[in-house]
């Protein structure tokens, strides 16, 4: 029985996921650390650790790390991301099209594709990553 054990649903984790919710922006968990102390003014960063660990591996949200940091999303639906490396920031991006080719393709080949996870990285439109 202790590999079922059932977690408490903890007022902390209903807050970090409420936080992780309400923004785009795949928040480190120093953001969330801080946004969580308006709401809980004593709690530490390693309860916020340690949710955000809970949180993940009970599929509800997703950990993006690229090697150096960890950043988050409240969004678990199948999509794709962009960081860009001039200003660091991540953005979503929906492409249907790109997973049904990726899926199809590799379900021939007889693969059972469980998720697919692509990072786009360069340069946002906000530095100038528009061209003419």
């Amino acid at each position: 029985m202790e590999g079922n054990i059932k977690r408490r649903n903890t007022q902390q984790r209903k807050i970090i996921l409420d936080i992780l919710r309400s923004t785009d922006i795949h928040p480190t968990a120093d953001w969330i650390y801080e946004r969580a102390r308006e709401h809980i003014p004593n709690i530490s960063l390693g309860t916020v650790y340690r949710n955000l660990k809970i949180l993940k591996d009970e599929g509800l949200i997703l950990e993006l790390n690229d090697g150096k940091q960890s950043r988050f999303d409240g969004r678990v639906d199948e999509h794709f991301h962009f960081k860009c490396t001039n200003c660091n920031s991540i953005y979503d991006i929906d492409s249907e099209d790109l997973v049904k080719v990726n899926k199809s393709s590799l379900l021939k080949e007889g693969y059972q594709v469980e998720s697919c996870d692509i990072f786009f990285t360069g340069i946002c439109p906000q530095c100038g990553g528009r061209q003419n």
